[in-house]
């Protein structure tokens, strides 16, 4: 008879665990419970064995993927491969009404994040997301995570520190030469609109109304200047192979010579060909760099057959000021701030935390996990590195539970658990037969 009721409390402990899942089939990042039986012995040997009973084992299956599916929450985050995301609980709310964390780290694989009021990204159960932090620059800080909070301000005026150039002058141009010039919108520290004008010119040659082949002249302006008057900037260019001394191909760019208040460097193979220049608005100077490609390379300013001068693109890093748009995830983890005007800051970065033996963590409510010393340490690493998962953004994981596996093994443990009371029955029976012998 006491086998027996340990069987009844074996099958009531996998029904609970087959309850709970089924409970939870549709919980976003849930891990079903497996339940095993172990066999209690209380005395053997090789002409008779006294059972003690059963004893039900709960085994997690934490490791085991859930179904990825795409979600209308552009802050969606999933995980595919191992892995979880750090989230922090909040416990109270200080006096200026922002939440209070649990200093014990959490982990789980439930990404269906939103902003709050005081810009957390939190779960459905009302986990926030812990990461990377950034500084003004964008590079991350991994020597700590915190909860990560969205700054929704303003963005900060960013000055043009590099203009980048791609385009084509002409190798037979005609005579006189038509305007050759780029003007490309440029920001000062304060972020104003200022411009930048790149103007090319043929370079004479000893005979009058003649020019020398494959050499030009580049003259840096730049309307608005805070200097009176403001400074020449020019550098001379050759390109390849007739006018430079170094050997490139034709058309390519082969050295700099002659620049005044331009800084520009030396030839070397296949080697950034840049003109810095500096340029003051008022606010103290400011160093542009402008990007010509490579030195003896068909990117960037190249020399083509052309009669004229074409810019394929011209573009330049600085920006004014603008609001806050929205913020996303990028696969690689950033959380980055996107603004109106088209540009965005990285804000931090999710790290992906694995353990040795994640079936070792210990269970909290809301579809999280603890560490444990089974579990063994967390170890924080970029998505895709060393075994971790990867990202997906804009998709959610979905429980790992299989409705049919669960009905199946339901179907099991009931008949087991019946068996065991007729079991208890017929012990009943055998006891009271043993009873009425005296009578």
């Amino acid at each position: 008879m006491t086998t027996a009721i340990s069987g009844l409390n074996a099958q009531a402990s996998a029904l609970s665990n087959i309850s709970g899942n089924v409970a939870n089939s549709q919980t976003a990042g849930y891990k079903r419970l497996d339940t095993v039986f172990e066999d209690l012995v209380m005395q053997s040997g090789t002409r008779s064995s006294n059972t003690g009973g059963v004893s039900a084992v709960t085994r997690a299956t934490t490791q085991l993927q859930g179904p990825v599916s795409q979600s209308d929450n552009p802050l969606s985050l999933a995980l595919s491969g191992r892995g979880f995301v750090s989230v922090a609980r909040p416990i109270s709310e200080a006096a200026d009404g922002t939440p209070v964390f649990d200093a014990n780290p959490a982990y789980t694989r439930v990404g269906d994040f939103t902003l709050d009021r005081a810009g957390y990204l939190v779960n459905s159960a009302g986990y926030a997301l812990r990461g990377w932090t950034a500084d003004a620059t964008g590079a991350v800080d991994a020597s700590i995570l915190r909860p990560i909070v969205v700054d929704r301000s303003a963005s900060v005026p960013q000055a043009t520190t590099q203009v980048t150039l791609n385009a084509q002058l002409p190798a037979a141009p005609p005579t006189p030469l038509p305007p050759t010039a780029s003007t490309v919108t440029i920001n000062d520290s304060l972020g104003i609109e200022r411009q930048l004008v790149l103007t090319w010119t043929r370079i004479p040659a000893a005979t009058p109304g003649t020019f020398e082949p494959d050499q030009w002249r580049l003259t840096v302006t730049a309307p608005g200047e805070n200097t009176t008057p403001p400074p020449a900037r020019t550098v001379d260019l050759d390109f390849g192979p007739a006018a430079s001394t170094n050997a490139v191909a034709a058309g390519t760019l082969g050295r700099f010579r002659n620049a005044a208040n331009i800084t520009v460097p030396a030839y070397a193979a296949n080697a950034p060909a840049t003109a810095t220049v500096t340029v003051n608005y008022g606010q103290g100077a400011q160093p542009i760099t402008i990007d010509l490609g490579r030195f003896g390379s068909t990117t960037g300013l190249t020399q083509t057959g052309n009669t004229e001068y074409r810019v394929v693109s011209i573009a330049q890093d600085g920006a004014a000021s603008s609001a806050f748009s929205f913020v996303a995830f990028a696969e690689n983890g950033d959380i980055e701030a996107n603004y109106e005007n088209g540009t965005r800051r990285v804000l931090g970065r999710v790290p992906v935390v694995t353990f040795a033996n994640s079936d070792g963590l210990e269970r909290l409510d809301g579809q999280a996990f603890a560490a444990t010393r089974e579990s063994g340490a967390p170890l924080l690493t970029d998505p895709g590195v060393s075994g971790a998962g990867r990202f997906v953004v804009g998709a959610v994981e979905g429980s790992n539970v299989d409705l049919a596996a669960e009905f199946a093994k339901l179907i099991v443990a009931q008949r087991a658990y019946t068996g065991n009371t007729r079991v208890v029955t017929a012990a009943d029976q055998m006891l009271l037969d043993t009873i009425n012998i005296i009578r």
